[in-house]
């Protein structure tokens, strides 16, 4: 085009605008002469290529390949709209087609959309289906949480330390606690909200089933007067979750003045802690597993291995140091002296296998530090005893089996027993004093078993478990009513 309006100008004498129109003219068209039949000439090569194995007629198949996208559509309608625009060429044809190839570009492009969504709804819809039949992963339901502490919304506060909670720290205190005191590591607390409970509402949860609830006052302090000898406040009338105190409800600005009165003064936190530690404590026989157990013993094992090895499981199954350790926490007896626990059942497992007759010969061993905290000032130990005739009639009710031996006692009579035994205690409990049980060796866990349920926090002992020392106090004797 160049070359051409050059030669037009200079050689020929034309006119500006005539020699660009006149060689822009042959130039494009020289062009398309040649270049037309070589582009007809390579359609045609591809098509016989493409067609070599297709059964698919030639035009329907052009079309599906040319309008089975709309990129080469719009592709194909810029071309056309643009040859309108080369000078020579009509500009209206041209333009007019491009704008309906251009249109037929832009249903196609609708239609392509169309077609992903109904693909990817499809997809969504098969998953959904596979997600229906697939079978469902329940294995973590199985899981049970062996303790766990629920709150009310209006108690979240104790637990968030953002909010200056301190009741997560309390229960680690209370895990140390337990080992300390009791020998055993309790399994974690798993403490959650549960918007079904009132706001000032917890529940404590042992293995799943419901062991305490209690409602408290948000913002308030509870008051209690242990001694009964504090001087009268206002307050509103309520009774300590843990020991089953009475006590009172009073305003945050009322803690001084209850304590100048002769008030214990605790907080929320402490309180959930301390019914917590006493729940714990009363259960701590259910918490011990076999694999608690295993872990005890793997623990002495470091220290005292021979001790281990010979009692596990040459003389006695894991089961059976189980419910011994299990019978002592039941009488809330420490098993930290777990080496002459070890030592003990393996010099009497020769004489039987009976995990309570074990349990027995047990605590004869421990008895110094089992008795240690029921002692008084001047090692004193303030016992109820059993008339002599109550404790005849409990040995002629004594049966011995090959499992065992059990008291078979009248309902009658056992009722009568423990209201007796009931009476006389509380008469000592009113005066501040916790009295111990005693009885003979062959009758002392037979006595617990039947005041067990009634009386869970008196401690039963036997004359054999008596270490020197010890000043017994005899400050009542259990009788019945016809003696």
């Amino acid at each position: 085009i160049v070359g051409g309006f050059i030669i037009g100008v200079l050689q020929q004498g034309m006119e500006m605008g005539e020699a660009l129109t006149v060689y822009t003219l042959l130039t494009v068209g020289d062009g398309l002469v040649s270049q037309v039949p070589a582009l007809l000439i390579s359609a045609a090569a591809g098509l016989l290529v493409s067609r070599s194995g297709s059964e698919m007629k030639m035009g329907a198949e052009f079309a599906k390949h040319l309008f089975s996208s709309s990129t080469p559509v719009f592709i194909g309608a810029v071309i056309v709209f643009g040859m309108g625009l080369i000078p020579g060429l009509p500009t209206l044809p041209f333009m007019t087609l491009g704008l309906v190839i251009g249109t037929l570009a832009w249903y196609f492009l609708r239609e392509d959309e169309v077609k992903k969504e109904e693909k990817r709804s499809g997809e969504k819809a098969e998953a959904e289906e596979e997600g229906t039949s697939a079978p469902e992963d329940v294995d973590h339901l199985l899981n049970l949480d062996t303790i766990e502490l629920e709150v009310g919304y209006g108690l979240i506060p104790l637990v968030d330390k953002q909010q200056d909670g301190t009741l997560l720290g309390r229960i680690r205190a209370i895990r140390r606690q337990f080992a300390t005191e009791l020998g055993i590591i309790i399994p974690p607390i798993h403490i959650r909200d549960n918007l079904n409970l009132n706001p000032a509402q917890y529940r404590l949860m042992i293995k799943g089933v419901e062991t305490a609830s209690t409602e408290l006052m948000v913002n308030h302090y509870l008051a209690m007067d242990p001694g009964g000898m504090a001087q009268k406040i206002e307050g509103i009338d309520t009774v300590e979750p843990a020991f089953h105190l009475p006590a009172k409800w009073i305003p945050l600005e009322r803690e001084e003045e209850a304590k100048f009165a002769g008030y214990t003064v605790v907080d929320n936190s402490t309180v959930i802690a301390t019914h917590l530690t006493e729940i714990v404590r009363n259960n701590a026989h259910n918490l011990l597993g076999r694999q608690d157990v295993q872990h005890l013993m793997d623990n002495l094992a470091k220290t005292n291995p021979k001790a281990v090895e010979e009692l596990i499981p040459g003389l006695l199954s894991l089961g059976v140091v189980q419910k011994v350790l299990q019978n002592l926490l039941r009488e809330r007896i420490s098993i930290r002296d777990m080496l002459t626990i070890v030592e003990t059942l393996a010099d009497f497992a020769p004489v039987g296998k009976d995990p309570d007759l074990l349990t027995e010969y047990v605590r004869q061993r421990i008895a110094k530090g089992m008795i240690a905290p029921y002692l008084q000032e001047g090692k004193a130990l303030h016992i109820l005893t059993l008339d002599r005739n109550l404790e005849e009639i409990l040995t002629k009710n004594l049966k011995h089996t090959d499992h065992g031996a059990y008291l078979a006692l009248d309902p009658r009579l056992s009722e009568e027993i423990i209201k007796a035994v009931i009476k006389e205690v509380e008469r000592h409990v009113v005066a501040n004093t916790q009295p111990v049980l005693m009885t003979t060796p062959s009758l002392r866990r037979h006595v617990r078993k039947l005041i067990e349920s009634s009386l869970p926090a008196v401690f039963v002992v036997s004359h054999a478990e008596i270490v020197d020392g010890i000043n017994l106090q005899a400050i009542g004797k259990v009788s019945l009513k016809n003696e």
